[in-house]
């Protein structure tokens, strides 16, 4: 009796822990960061003729900083608010 007691019990926390996983938090802030980070790695590298081009605003660097802060913000949110487990159905 005690082995079923386990199986169901370990059967509950699965969809918890895929839940978990595939928070649609987890995700967009993890793509803003890696993209954030591509973005500004171009903006700190960006050349006096691209700067130029765009009237002297390094539009990379703030795009970049803007999408790391947004996805700072997502992992953060998803840090202090994890979802909630599903409660078994009666």
């Amino acid at each position: 009796m005690s082995d079923l007691q386990n199986e169901v019990s370990e059967l509950e926390r699965k969809p918890a822990t895929a839940a978990r996983l595939f928070d649609i938090r987890r995700i967009i802030g993890g793509l803003f960061v890696l993209y954030g980070v591509i973005v500004t790695i171009a903006g700190i590298t960006a050349s006096d003729a691209d700067l130029k081009k765009a009237e002297n605003i390094n539009i990379n660097l703030w795009t970049g900083l803007g999408m790391l802060a947004l996805g700072l913000f997502f992992l953060v949110w998803l840090k202090l608010r994890p979802t909630a487990p599903p409660t078994p159905d009666e």
